[in-house]
């Protein structure tokens, strides 16, 4: 597989364009270049129109990172080389989930010469888990609810011990609950104070990875989004949710979101793949909202 059915957020900004420097013609700049946010990681793919171009000059493509400022919107001037392919694609692995970082991406020829840079791509990796069951609370009330996460040392820090938290349906400071109606429907509930849910599309998607920015609903306030609600929503195969999260913190202002897809549901059960954005702020899985809360 040569692509991911993702797109993410792509800044304005274009990287510094490298110095064709070496002898011969440079192949044609990258272009459409897209990220994958994983746990640990950032899958990028583009267009291999700098090989298709000119098959004979094509040598490979040579993958950029720097830091991410996201006060400021704005890419570090450190740029590293992460590695060199002959294929579009590209993963960047070994990094630390909730740090951002921008990626570009530029061709060289058989003769030493370097294109200039794709424009550039920010992402943030976020942690995930595949394959977690939830019962319906009706059938058991152990492992029916859920925690995206529980600051447990108060540290605003998201520690692995602290994610993904499987708990009782009963349990007040849940995130949500699975619960069962008189059909034999699966719900996913808002339980914890501060948490709503939404669809991420009207249909199906192809992966968790898919889930990518927060849905932004209108607003009376053009300049704001509303609320998510905190009715209970349908349980359906294939298809992604996004919760947002209030603190427990009431002196954090930040909003935080959390991603799930449902793979299976049953009578008793369903099962499902989440991530959560453990940066503060960042606005894959972010939006901002009113009354100060950002």
């Amino acid at each position: 597989m040569r692509g991911w059915p993702i797109t993410v957020l792509m800044l304005s900004i274009v990287a510094c364009s490298s110095d064709n420097t070496g002898p011969g013609n440079p192949p044609d700049v990258p272009v459409a270049l897209i990220s994958t946010t994983l746990d640990g990681a950032v899958a990028l793919s583009w267009s291999d129109n700098a090989y298709t171009a000119d098959p004979a000059n094509f040598q490979d493509y040579r993958i950029y990172s720097t830091s991410y400022d996201l006060a400021s919107d704005q890419c570090g001037t450190d740029w590293s080389l992460e590695g060199t392919t002959v294929a579009p694609e590209f993963l960047v692995g070994a990094l630390t989930n909730g740090v951002s970082s921008c990626f570009a991406v530029s061709a060289m020829s058989q003769g030493g010469a370097e294109s200039g840079r794709s424009e550039v791509r920010n992402d943030t990796p976020r942690p995930d888990a595949r394959n977690i069951v939830l019962f319906a609370r009706q059938v058991q009330n152990a492992g029916s609810g859920f925690r995206f996460w529980k600051d447990g040392n108060a540290d605003r820090q998201a520690q692995d011990s602290e994610l993904g938290l499987v708990l009782p349906g009963s349990d007040t400071t849940i995130d949500f609950s699975v619960e069962r109606d008189g059909t034999g429907a699966l719900f996913l509930t808002p339980v914890r104070q501060g948490t709503g849910v939404e669809f991420y599309a009207d249909l199906p998607v192809d992966d968790l990875t898919s889930v990518d920015i927060a849905p932004c609903l209108q607003s009376s306030d053009p300049a704001s989004c509303a609320r998510y609600t905190t009715t209970p929503i349908e349980a359906s195969p294939g298809f992604g949710y996004v919760f947002e999260l209030e603190s427990d913190d009431p002196t954090d202002p930040y909003l935080r979101y959390g991603a799930l897809r449902v793979t299976h549901v049953g009578k008793t059960f369903l099962i499902m793949d989440w991530s959560f954005q453990t940066d503060p702020g960042n606005p894959e899985l972010m939006v901002g909202h009113p009354a100060g809360v950002r």
